[in-house]
């Protein structure tokens, strides 16, 4: 294995040794296209790496079809009602406030509107302007504000308090619009780890999105980020958070995978050595990970980031053939971590996926040893 390993590297190394080491969380750059090391995916069934969804970490058609029709139109009536027929609880609704939220951000970075033009997400001005009380408009313009504060400004400055003062004003008043809904809340919590809540305000925030929602996934790896090393907490206390959702986590619940989201924020910012991956911490936390999959609903919105993440940590592991296995369940969709990391997600997971072919039929796997 080891062996193999180095071959593996000396070629990527000849061709990418200075990017390779300047990467963060040890990822690996990519092995140039019709270069002979680099794997067909066509052999697997596998996506073109030019056709791969960056948008979205697994398929959701509905979604698609609507933020389609919304950006073709500009008429936000469809989204509206794809919102109010998605359960308020559930990871899905909180997945597509996500979107509709972030395609409304990236038209107006694209599109910041002049003299002659309208700028870019008008559709969400016109949805909240026209509907003030619907729910779901309230929701998606407050996560948008929260994008745009991350994406437009640097935390810490004046810019940047400014939009999340507004973004928490937006949760605030969606929250009102629906008193038993949990996205509101979730919200914020990307507010609290940009305003710097205080622990105990931060707490308060977190149980009543416990009292909505206590399995919520999503909530909890948007929490886990105000309890790590690099925000507000440190590597024990998000350590902590993560293994206390596991051990409370419900039959069929993926929270048994957050110790490895816990490990993956805390990961060096190089590290070459394989068998880190290999340690007893991060073996535990990729055996809580693969329980979690194996026990969770195939429809699960949020499993697909669970196997995204867990390609990563498998492949560096040099655990090939489990690597195959969870890319099979997730090929075609790669906007989830740990690719939206990189400048250019679809190559990332490209890499990976041909380290995990390369590893898969050096130990004499195949397409037709592949199960599907």
């Amino acid at each position: 294995m080891e062996i193999l390993w180095v071959l593996i590297a000396l070629v990527i190394l000849g061709f990418v040794v200075l990017p390779f080491m300047r990467r963060r969380r040890g990822m690996i750059e990519q092995v140039p296209p019709g270069h002979p090391d680099a794997a067909d995916p066509a052999n697997y069934g596998f996506v073109r790496q030019e056709e791969l969804d960056v948008r979205m970490p697994g398929p959701d058609q509905d979604l698609l079809d609507v933020l389609d029709l919304v950006q073709r139109t500009q008429d936000y009536r469809a989204a509206s009602q794809l919102l109010a027929g998605t359960e308020a609880e559930g990871e899905l609704r909180w997945q597509r406030v996500q979107a509709f939220a972030g395609a409304a951000s990236l038209e107006l970075q694209q599109r910041p509107g002049g003299v002659s033009e309208s700028p870019g997400g008008q559709w969400l001005r016109v949805w909240r302007t026209e509907q003030p009380k619907d729910a779901g408009g309230a929701a998606v313009h407050a996560e948008f504000l929260v994008q745009q504060a991350w994406r437009t400004a640097t935390p810490g400055t004046d810019e940047f308090r400014i939009i999340m003062e507004e973004a928490r004003s937006a949760c605030a008043d969606a929250a009102l619009l629906a008193p038993g809904d949990p996205i509101p809340y979730i919200i914020e919590l990307s507010v609290a780890r940009g305003l710097a809540y205080p622990r105990s305000e931060f707490e308060q925030l977190w149980l009543k999105i416990l009292d909505r929602a206590p399995a919520h996934m999503g909530a909890h790896l948007a929490a886990l980020h105000y309890w790590c090393e690099k925000w507000h907490g440190s590597r024990a206390l998000a350590n902590d958070f993560a293994e206390a959702a596991a051990a409370r986590a419900p039959q069929g619940s993926l929270l048994a995978a957050m110790p490895l989201f816990a490990v993956f924020e805390h990961l060096p910012e190089v590290n070459l050595v394989s068998g880190f991956y290999q340690s007893e911490v991060v073996t535990k936390a990729i055996h809580g990970a693969l329980y979690a999959v194996h026990s969770a609903r195939p429809d699960d919105p949020m499993l697909a980031h669970v196997r995204h993440l867990l390609v990563f940590f498998l492949v560096r592991g040099e655990r090939w053939a489990e690597a195959m296995n969870q890319l099979i369940h997730v090929d075609g969709h790669v906007g989830a971590l740990p690719w939206t990391l990189s400048p250019d997600p679809a190559a990332e997971f490209a890499v990976y996926r041909a380290l995990a072919v390369a590893g898969y039929e050096a130990n004499g796997g195949s397409p037709a040893t592949l199960p599907h």
